[in-house]
């Protein structure tokens, strides 16, 4: 072709015939990578990362299963013989086929391991493959098995076959799990427990529908109320267990799933080191089970340190399913609800197809064995033209006459195979054929195929049992692990540990942490917010800086609680447009971070006057001097901000003054205007909160305290900070009322005497504990009740001969109330085999409350007095609003003056 050749010449009629063909045969290179990636894609996708949906296992697993078959003989094989062994099958290198093998075997369902396999706990590998052993469990024997219902394949090379998938009768994929990343798409497939499964399986088959959630080897707890069935967009957060040993040593043990003892210590020391907790030291103490011992710093609460480990450490983990099966060569994304629903499908199909086999082996044996009892019954065998024939086809024919007379006695048409397992038989089992023991036989097998017969007229409830005795032969032991709880979320910066130093410069107006030569504020961490009130009446919420400006004439500056109801702040400002002084109390419980806010009304010029901060709502008596004025006679006054209502940040206030104001200034501290906190206890989540969620416990202020009582006959008391923690071993959880008479019933551990008590439980320091029954190994507390006048049911055993007689017995009637550490008197001098509360609780907060409630009606109706002519007269009738202590609701500011006395009120 010559060099003026056009090669990109468009108009094919130009071209030769030569050229044309060559167009035709060429194949764009962008089109050869784009077939070349998608025949990539879809080899790692079906072929590599991906499980099966009928057998739950990724060809690599399939694989070694196949080989362990292969090699099965009952006894142990090393690791490097069955990995050499599916190479014949796996075209990849040993290591990725003794690392699935490895996984394989630490899910402890599969493989019976001998040796060093690792533990996916601590982290720790196995050993090399030559020096351990392996073989297929009893479990994997009885469900994954079964050459007649497998459907085979040729091997990557051709010389052997191969499962296409194996005929597993139990939903393995949901049981072990699955994790793999392929081109495109991942998958994510949480591990499942044994019985549950099988629960679920049962449900399917009753025409329910499943709905199952994670468990894990690893134990811990989980949170499972974003699972979504384990689809995309699905979430489950897993926390470690942590114990409270004592006041100052935590113990870890149960890890979350996905991680190690080792990694999750080294996120501990992390946490450490920034400065997020802080700890003395940490021990591994992992053996057998998970023990991970955290010393906690010198004045360190324990109760802070286990959420902070929530929030800081691998202590609690985030996972996210994605459930990714291939299905009908395809990759599918689907729910584990409906996996477990085809798995259940597709065991009944195999079981189905076991029974026709089993029936078509059981008609086979009656076939055979009639045909041979009728063959030597009617003598064939020594028939002359059968011992006179020459060949194998003049024998058929000879038997087919023979045989003629008894065909309606067979199921299927004699076959000349047939003729030939009859005539290959020795004529010594001819001769010894015993003709009452074949009839037996026969009759067994008749029974039998009447049995698979109604089996598969019944193959519901066939398969219902037959997952039931998974469950009774491999269920013991495979109790669920993991605890499903739900868990509040723990913010971090109620968490964090103070681990900087807040600074401030007021008149230049910077706040931060590395502004040490300036005033100090407070200890805080270094992810707090910081609130700043400004001289001009702005104030702002900021993010913890090493240093940051946040304007001039800094009044006030703090750690910032979003949410915050508790901290009220009392300001007086003058509005720079009219000039009047206003007075205003008012909580800041969330606002939007660096945007500048108002304590006045925002006009030029104003200013804050007076401003203090009162963490639990308190309210001080101030005093106001006015500048002089000709026409006021008084110029100083006081201001009781008790009677100033608290509202919304953007209120405007009361009018204190419309004169200028020349000094305010604290006069006397006042108490909290802020009723008491109204606590609840969240039983699912076993924490306090302020949400209406769970039992409520009562309005809690100052010193109040709750009471806390355990299983062991322990008891302790706690404050009522949101963030406490509670033992799982707690059995009562109220109000602490000092004054409460409680009834206990106790059994002494050394002598086995039941005991009943009458006391009122000591008003001990907070997180101290104290045993209210004997403290003799085996001692239990049997009853504890509130009730004023508690009643039991006994059963007692009565006499030598131990007549039953069930009594009631008023315990008020066997005890007075002593003291806590009093043993009691004895219930009873019979045998008592059974002692039964029958009074309800008192639900004493209610009881209380109530109370309470009554008396405050009581001294409010008795503060309204009439006067001689029967007129009622209230607190406004005698005085003007600021004597009489009513609160001032305003709906006209210019309505209020001062008048030449000082005195503030309408006019």
């Amino acid at each position: 072709m010559s060099d003026e050749t056009n090669y990109n010449n468009d108009n094919p009629e130009e071209l030769t015939p030569q050229e044309n063909e060559q167009t035709s045969n060429t194949i764009p290179i962008t089109g050869l990578y784009e077939n070349w990636f998608l025949d990539y894609a879809s080899y790692v996708i079906l072929d590599r990362a991906v499980p099966h949906i009928n057998d739950g296992f990724k060809p690599v697993q399939r694989r070694i299963l196949h080989s362990l078959k292969e090699m099965d003989d009952g006894r142990y094989n090393k690791v490097a013989n069955v990995i050499g062994n599916t190479m014949k099958y796996h075209p990849h290198g040993d290591a990725s086929i003794g690392d699935a093998m490895v996984q394989l075997g630490q899910k402890n369902l599969l493989i019976d391991c001998q040796g060093n396999w690792g533990d996916p706990t601590t982290g720790d590998s196995a050993a090399a493959p030559r020096y351990i052993e392996g073989r297929l469990s009893k479990f994997a024997l009885e469900v994954t098995f079964n050459p007649e219902t497998t459907e085979w394949q040729l091997s990557y090379d051709g010389r052997n076959k191969e499962p296409v998938t194996l005929p597993v009768k139990f939903p393995l994929l949901l049981a072990q799990g699955a994790e793999g990343i392929a081109v495109g798409l991942a998958t994510k497939i949480m591990p499942h427990n044994f019985n549950e499964l099988i629960d679920g399986s049962i449900q399917v088959l009753n025409g329910e529908r499943p709905n199952i959630l994670p468990d894990f080897l690893t134990g811990g707890m989980a949170d499972c109320s974003a699972y979504n069935e384990g689809q995309r967009g699905g979430k489950i957060r897993v926390r470690a267990k942590i114990e409270e040993r004592d006041k100052k040593t935590l113990a870890i043990t149960e890890i979350p799933f996905g991680t190690t003892t080792g990694g999750l210590i080294e996120s501990v020391v992390a946490a450490n080191d920034k400065g997020k907790i802080k700890i003395k030291k940490i021990e591994d103490n992992t053996a057998e089970n998970v023990e991970i011992i955290v010393h906690l710093a010198p004045g360190i609460s324990p109760d802070v340190t286990i959420d902070a480990l929530y929030a800081f450490t691998a202590c609690e983990v985030s996972i996210s399913p994605n459930t990714c099966v291939i299905k009908n060569d395809r990759p599918h994304f689907m729910s584990v609800n409906d996996v477990l629903i085809e798995n259940t499908k597709n065991t009944k199909n195999l079981l189905k197809q076991e029974l026709e086999i089993k029936l078509h082996d059981l008609h086979e044996k009656i076939f055979f064995s009639t045909l041979l009892k009728i063959f030597i019954q009617e003598g064939m065998y020594k028939h002359p033209d059968y011992e006179n024939s020459g060949d194998f086809d003049t024998v058929v024919q000879v038997l087919n006459e023979l045989f003629t007379p008894f065909f309606e006695l067979f199921y299927r048409p004699i076959e000349p195979e047939d003729y030939k397992r009859l005539i290959d038989k020795p004529m010594s089992s001819i001769t010894r054929f015993d003709v009452k023991k074949a009839d037996e036989q026969m009759a067994a097998l008749e029974e039998e195929i009447k049995t698979v017969k109604r089996n598969l007229r019944q193959l519901t409830e066939y398969a219902i049992a037959w997952f039931e005795r998974l469950r009774d032969k491999y269920g013991k032991g495979r109790e669920r692990r993991t605890e499903l709880r739900a868990f509040d979320k723990v913010e971090a910066t109620q968490v964090a540990l103070a681990n900087a130093k807040l600074y401030v410069n007021r008149e230049e107006g910077f706040i931060g942490t590395g502004m040490k030569k300036d005033e100090f504020v407070s200890d805080c961490s270094d992810i707090d917010d910081i609130i700043v009130f400004r001289g001009d009446g702005k104030y702002v919420v900021t993010k913890i800086q090493d240093k940051v400006f946040v304007g001039k004439d800094i009044i006030h500056v703090a750690v910032f609680k979003k949410g915050d109801e508790r901290t009220i702040y009392n300001a007086v400002y003058k509005e720079g447009g009219t000039g009047t002084s206003y007075v205003k109390r008012f909580a800041v419980v969330g606002v939007t971070r660096d945007k500048e806010y108002d304590v006045s009304k925002g006009s030029k010029g104003s200013k804050i006057l007076y401003f203090t901060a009162n963490p639990n709502g308190e309210a001080e008596v101030i005093n106001v001097q006015l500048k002089p004025h000709s026409k006021l006679r008084k110029l100083t006054f006081d201001l009781d901000l008790a009677e100033i209502a608290i509202k919304g940040r953007a209120s405007q206030g009361n009018i204190v003054s419309k004169y200028p104001v020349k000094k305010i200034t604290f006069k006397s501290a006042g108490v909290s205007t802020l009723a008491g906190r109204k606590i609840w206890y969240d039983e699912i989540l076993k924490r306090l909160n302020v949400d209406e969620r769970g039992k409520y416990l009562g309005e809690f202020d100052g010193d109040d305290k709750i009471l806390i009582v355990l299983s062991d006959g322990s008891y302790e008391l706690s404050n009522f900070d949101l963030s406490n923690h509670f033992d799982e071993k707690m059995i009562r959880i109220e109000k602490f009322y000092p004054d409460h008479v409680y009834s206990a019933i106790h059994q002494d551990g050394k002598s086995g005497t039941t005991y009943v008590k009458r006391f009122t439980f000591d008003d001990l320091p907070v997180g101290k504990r104290m045993t209210l029954i004997n403290d003799e190994p085996g001692s239990k507390l049997i009853v504890l009740t509130n009730a004023a006048v508690p009643v039991v049911k006994l059963e007692l055993l009565k006499g030598k001969s131990q007549t039953e007689e069930v009594l009631e017995q008023s315990l008020t009637e066997i005890i007075d109330v002593k003291g806590i550490k009093a043993q009691g008197n004895r219930l009873s001098f019979h045998n008592i085999r059974k002692i039964e509360l029958i009074t309800p609780e008192e639900d004493l907060t209610l009881i209380k409350e109530k109370a309470a409630n009554e008396s405050v009606s009581e001294t409010t109706e008795e503060s309204v007095k009439s006067d001689e002519s029967g007129n009622v007269q209230t607190a406004e009738d005698k005085g003007t609003p600021a004597d009489s202590g009513i609160k001032l609701e305003i709906t006209n500011p210019d309505d209020i003056q001062i008048d030449d006395k000082g005195q503030m009120g309408l006019f």
